[in-house]
């Protein structure tokens, strides 16, 4: 194995483990995949050469459109020495043309990690269980970990710490928030939720972040949830597979639109984080999201290096 940075690894006890919600690590071991992504990320920018994985491929398969998780994962993945082969849905449709369980025994046979991005998580969960290499959640229906390591990353590197900051996620209780809601309470972070009635996060997942550590605050106000905040989180009012509601959902959400207004209630040092793909003027302002306070490029980078520390560790 090439150095790293002049030393080599130690093992890691996330070796063959799954990533389908942040939940199956400890505090411990996500602050552990942050310290590696921040390692990693200095690497690339000095040209160091770090290849561990090679030789090693993932799988990369896609029930759900991508952008950002195919580039990031399949650049991320030849970075470290490794390849990444991409799936779409008329080459591999999880449970229609073959069941779950026999898809991932079956890739497992080829490769040596799975990523997935897909709708339905109980197909994902039982994809990992009947697979014996990892198995890396790229979004489903209920969960985005990825997305959430790369929020850590830039919170951090942003504002120095996790533990003990605000986040205000403002709009639609979705995978993205949910996956936050693990983050930050895996992490130390305070979380506040503003969302319309009837769109709040799912309760079970509410309840296992409390489990984890600090319980996230819901509110319908998004002042109440922005004030004091040191970074300001939005996603799309419809996300994939909502098309039809989306005329409505612009109506129930607009009150909840992150502008200058709003951001004024955060810190003078907040920052702007969006999953991105954004639409301005509905979830966001151009004035903010192309404003000074927004880091949703530095956070669509982190994406990347988050990812290679995930697997990194995961197949180390």
């Amino acid at each position: 194995m090439e150095q790293y940075g002049g030393l080599t690894p130690p093992p890691t006890s996330l070796a063959g483990r799954d990533c389908l919600t942040l939940a199956e690590f400890t505090s411990g071991e996500i602050r552990r995949i942050l310290d590696e992504a921040v390692k990693l990320k200095a690497l690339r920018r000095s040209r160091i050469p770090f290849r561990p994985l090679f030789g090693k491929t993932l799988a990369m398969v896609f029930q759900k459109p991508s952008n950002r998780t195919r580039v990031s994962f399949e650049v991320g993945m030849y970075q470290l020495g490794g390849h990444a082969l991409s799936l779409s849905p008329q080459e591999l449709q999880i449970g229609k043309r073959e069941t779950p369980s026999d898809t991932g025994m079956v890739l497992a046979r080829y490769i040596d990690a799975i990523m997935v991005r897909t709708f339905d998580d109980e197909e994902l969960a039982e994809l990992a269980g009947a697979a014996d290499v990892p198995v890396i959640n790229g979004l489903s229906d209920l969960h985005h970990p990825c997305q959430a390591l790369a929020d850590l990353l830039t919170i951090q590197e942003e504002l120095g710490a996790l533990e003990g900051v605000k986040v205000s996620y403002v709009g639609d209780g979705n995978n993205v928030a949910h996956s936050l809601a693990i983050a930050c309470a895996l992490t130390g972070a305070q979380l506040s939720i503003a969302h319309p009635e009837g769109h709040g996060p799912d309760p079970k997942i509410i309840e296992l972040a409390a489990g984890l550590g600090a319980t996230p605050v819901l509110t319908e106000d998004p002042r109440e949830a922005v004030a004091g905040a040191r970074a300001v989180y939005t996603d799309v009012w419809a996300s994939m597979g909502q098309e039809a509601e989306a005329e409505e959902r612009k109506r129930k959400f607009a009150p909840y639109q992150v502008n200058e207004e709003l951001m004024g209630y955060a810190t003078s040092d907040a920052i702007f984080l969006h999953c991105l793909p954004a639409h301005r003027g509905e979830e966001v302002t151009a004035e903010v999201i192309d404003g000074p306070r927004s880091r949703v490029f530095d956070q669509a980078e982190n994406r990347m290096h988050a990812q290679k520390a995930l697997l990194y560790l995961l197949l180390s």
